[in-house]
C-alpha cells in the first residue's frame, strides 16, 4: 500500500496562518503598550507629551483596524476612550 499523499495546500495554509498569528500578538501587544503609554503620560498632567501619545495610539490602532486584526467599532472605541482620557488630564 503506497503512502499518503501529502496535502501541500493545506500545510502552506498552516504556516500562513502561524505568520499571521505571530504578526497579529505582535500588534495587539504594541496597542497595549501605547494604551499604557497614554495612561501614565495623562498621569503626569503633561500635555504636550499627553498629546503626541495619544495621535501615536490613534494612528496605531486604526491601522490596526485597516489591516483587519481588530474590528473597526473596537477600534473607534478605544480611542475614543483613549482621547477622553487624554482631555481630562489636560483640563
Amino acid at each position: 500500500m503506497p503512502a499518503p499523499k501529502k496535502n501541500l495546500s493545506a500545510e502552506k495554509q498552516a504556516r500562513q496562518a502561524e505568520k499571521r498569528h505571530a504578526r497579529n500578538v505582535a500588534v495587539k501587544s504594541a496597542l497595549k503598550t501605547a494604551s499604557k503609554k497614554l495612561v501614565r503620560t495623562a498621569a503626569e498632567k503633561n500635555t504636550e507629551a499627553t498629546a503626541a501619545v495619544l495621535k501615536e495610539a490613534a494612528k496605531a490602532y486604526s491601522k490596526a483596524a485597516s489591516k483587519g486584526i481588530i474590528h473597526k467599532k473596537t477600534a473607534s472605541r478605544k480611542i475614543s476612550r483613549l482621547a477622553r482620557l487624554a482631555n481630562k488630564a489636560q483640563a
